[in-house]
């Protein structure tokens, strides 16, 4: 029941995360940042006031942390294990040689005497058409 609320929070706060993220400007968003400009003094740019999307941006971060590690912690006292739960015995490994030799007295590895003989059925090739014999002639060669 907790999990289930927490982690409708965490949606709800990841959604409104995004959505504030996406709302703000950069910094650096006008054409002097690109060259330099505005705020060359300092490391990262003057430091304007906080406004509303920034303190909601720090809020929702928050909010998402706290929740975040709330999930792992309470998933993580469920320590159920698909392995655990497996009662399977382990599969026997059975190996063969490449080429087996069956030892006297046991079955072959022949077809079965049983199956009908049916031949091949004939295939006939039309008469204007001549078997194809190998040339004998020298392969050509760039001689120039």
């Amino acid at each position: 029941m907790l999990y289930g609320i927490l982690a409708a929070v965490h949606l709800l706060v990841s959604i409104i995360l995004i959505l504030v993220v996406l709302l703000q400007t950069g910094k650096g968003a006008d054409l002097a940042g690109a060259f330099g400009g505005g705020g060359s003094q300092t490391a990262f740019g003057s430091r304007g006031a906080a406004t509303v999307l920034s303190k909601l941006t720090t809020t929702a971060a928050v909010l998402f942390m706290l929740t975040s590690f709330s999930l792992a912690i309470i998933s993580s006292r469920d320590t159920a294990s698909v392995l655990d739960e497996t009662d399977a015995a382990p599969i026997p490994v059975t190996t063969t040689t490449a080429d087996p030799v069956p030892a006297e007295g046991s079955p072959s590895t022949t077809a079965p005497d049983n199956l009908p003989a049916t031949p091949l059925p004939e295939i006939e090739l039309p008469a204007d058409t001549a078997p194809v014999e190998e040339s004998t002639a020298p392969a050509a060669s760039d001689s120039e």
